[in-house]
């Protein structure tokens, strides 16, 4: 969940002894170990927060600095100047570096090295008001590797009281040597039931669309937020899920014609993999006999269609032939012949 959709008050009490509370839903375990940290004053010099997009790294990571550098308390307090500066960019101690987008044909997020060049130099200098440096490098894993190469010496050799925090939606195309060096956080989907709550008492949710969002959000509730006031982004995920049960009916020709169109957005290439593997997963539920709840609760005939015709090992394969494609993409490979790849991988529920 990204600072900026969170309506500043919501909070979730921490556990500590003292009372003190963070901005954020869930992950009580991570604001726990983070704030104990603080209050005993054995800090990390590095941390690494992970979890898939949208499930609280940068909420995290954001009120994780408040903390470090707020003047009123060990907790972001939300109200003073230090932590209002904090959550604007704004703080002269506290760095934000986020991914570029580059690229003419095929825009990719990148984080070059002189960002990187200049939070290290900074570092090297005494802190302005706060009592020590705080840098938050969102994404990561979209480092180039020049600069994951200058932030890793960097992290083994310290400047300074200077303090990172690290976010990435997994640590595979993250250097070991730089995970081994970070206290590392892996965040795991929030509770369906907790989503729902959250996104009724603090968004203001309609209680039809807080059930949907909860369920199909995976456990992601900034994600879920995203989505509450974007009908938009709503009808191009059931329109994708539609397209998948159209692919399995169709032939050759209409499959590769399908690839071709899709794959002129390289963003709603990324979208529609994610959203199918959901769909497969479901799948695999049904077909299993499973009792874990659906995601795709709006496609539940169509997803008990599937279930019904296919095997688990056709599911199965499914499954790996969308992880397949989708690794493929990230490695900015051409996306129309991965998807072309797939639509010949993919099961066929009848035949024409």
């Amino acid at each position: 969940m990204n600072a900026d959709t969170h309506p500043g008050r919501v909070r979730i009490h921490s556990g500590l002894s003292e009372g003190l509370s963070w901005p954020v839903i869930g992950h009580e375990w991570a604001v726990e170990l983070l704030a104990q940290a603080i209050n005993i004053g054995r800090l990390r010099h590095a941390y690494l927060i992970t979890g898939s997009q949208g499930i609280g790294k940068r909420t995290i990571a954001i009120a994780f600095a408040q903390a470090i550098v707020c003047s009123e308390t060990n907790a972001p307090c939300l109200e003073c100047r230090t932590c209002t500066l904090v959550a604007q960019g704004k703080h002269p101690d506290v760095t934000s570096i986020t991914p570029l987008v580059s690229g003419k044909l095929i825009k990719r997020d990148k984080i070059v090295i002189e960002p990187i060049r200049e939070l290290i130099y900074h570092f090297s200098l005494r802190p302005i008001e706060a009592p020590r440096r705080v840098a938050v490098i969102s994404d990561f894993e979209y480092a180039t590797e020049a600069a994951a190469n200058a932030l890793l010496k960097t992290l083994e050799e310290p400047p300074g009281d200077g303090l990172l925090i690290l976010t990435s939606e997994s640590t595979d195309h993250l250097l070991s040597t730089i995970v081994s060096r970070c206290e590392h956080l892996a965040l795991r989907p929030l509770r369906r039931g907790m989503v729902q709550r959250a996104l009724t008492e603090g968004w203001n949710a309609p209680a039809e669309k807080a059930e949907l969002l909860a369920h199909i959000s995976a456990g992601r509730l900034g994600w879920a937020v995203r989505m509450v006031n974007d009908d938009d982004a709503l009808e191009r995920r059931f329109a994708l899920l539609d397209d998948m049960a159209k692919i399995l009916s169709g032939s050759r020709v209409e499959r590769f014609s399908y690839a071709d169109l899709l794959s002129k957005d390289r963003e709603a290439v990324r979208d529609a993999l994610y959203l199918w593997q959901s769909w497969w997963r479901d799948v695999l539920l049904i077909a299993s006999g499973s009792r874990s709840p659906l995601t795709n609760i709006d496609h539940e005939a169509e997803v008990n269609a599937g279930a019904r015709l296919l095997t688990i090992a056709q599911a199965c394969q499914a499954v790996e032939s969308i992880r397949t494609c989708l690794e493929q993409i990230e490695k900015n490979a051409n996306a129309r012949l991965a998807l072309e790849v797939l639509m010949l991988k993919l099961p066929r529920l009848y035949s024409n």
